[in-house]
């Protein structure tokens, strides 16, 4: 069987206009600016209007993708979107995503890795496109965060934001593309990042909703320990597989978690600051939609070219992580 390298052939982004920034929710919870920036380096955050919806901002991310991908939507084999914040229950978000662009030959379907999920799914789509199983593939993450926090918790309140990022990947010279990557998880931190109600457990119901189970829940001080420790030993192991070292990479996009995550990985790893992208000022954390977003205004202003060595590295809860590095 011949085999190609998965590469990442167009991206795109796309988020809501509404912000909020540090000063409004300053009128809704007891919290501050310097509290929140000093814990988190966020400033403000996109978010939904009631009317809008997950797939909305996948759908325009998406589009965005397969017009610089120069691929028709026609032509993709497979779209998965990574989200914890699904339109509905069932179908997918990704099968409405393919329904809204007209990839009439993709199968869709949602991959639920909360941070993690957009690695998790280029993870996937790399061995189907290396073995030729499909050749053309779409994996957005798409979240619309801000329908899921508690506005009376401000230690999860100031963190969220909604977005949604794109890649379009398919076959690439040998070399280039997808160089290694790996996925993993640990249910046994279950409770360190978890909406408890609204499943089969718990249900919705009157104890549920005035108990707020719907809403996520967060210890995120043991998160912090947790997180840091799995991004910098799997992406230490990437680099061993690719037979790499953290000389040979250009830029690192971690998942933006929280400022404070970034900075302890990357001191970790030995990698020089600027080589490290935030932008978590901007957008707080959108979970699956972070590295999507993050890479395309890397390759948007020119910090992210062709022949760059990218590591991303994200986690997540459940809890998920996973690192994927790549030539473009």
């Amino acid at each position: 069987m011949n085999e190609h390298n998965a590469g990442i052939l167009g991206t795109g982004h796309a988020y809501p206009d509404g912000i909020l920034t540090n000063a409004d929710l300053e009128k809704i919870v007891e919290t501050s600016d310097e509290w929140i920036t000093t814990r988190t380096g966020i400033k403000q955050r996109h978010k939904a209007a009631d009317n809008e919806y997950t797939s909305q901002f996948g759908t325009a991310a998406t589009r965005m993708a397969l017009e610089r991908a120069g691929i028709k939507p026609e032509q993709l084999d497979i779209i998965i979107c990574a989200t914890t914040t699904p339109d509905q229950i069932m179908p997918s978000t990704g099968a409405l995503i393919q329904a809204q662009i007209g990839a009439s030959n993709a199968a869709g379907m949602d991959v639920f890795a909360a941070c993690s999920g957009f690695l998790y799914g280029l993870t996937l789509v790399e061995s189907m496109i290396r073995t030729g199983q499909v050749r053309y593939a779409l994996v957005v993450g798409a979240e619309v965060l801000t329908k899921y926090v508690d506005y009376t918790d401000r230690g999860t309140c100031v963190i969220f934001g909604d977005g949604a990022g794109a890649a379009v990947l398919g076959p690439v010279n040998s070399g280039k593309g997808i160089l290694a990557t790996k996925i993993k998880s640990d249910g046994r931190y279950e409770e360190q990042l978890y909406a408890p109600g609204g499943g089969t457990k718990l249900g919705t119901s009157y104890e549920t909703i005035d108990n707020r189970m719907h809403y996520f829940k967060m210890k995120g001080n043991e998160l912090f320990k947790v997180a840091v420790r799995s991004m910098t030993e799997i992406s230490e192991e990437m680099l061993g597989k690719a037979g790499l070292t953290v000389n040979d990479i250009d830029l690192v996009i971690p998942h933006q978690a929280n400022q404070r995550i970034t900075d302890a990985v990357a001191s970790r790893l030995g990698v020089s600051e600027e080589k490290v992208y935030s932008n978590i000022a901007e957008h707080g954390n959108t979970s699956s939609a972070s590295i999507p977003i993050a890479m395309d205004e890397c390759i948007e202003s020119g910090k992210l070219k062709e022949g760059d060595t990218v590591l991303l590295t994200a986690f997540g809860g459940g809890v998920t992580w996973g690192a994927t590095i790549l030539q473009f």
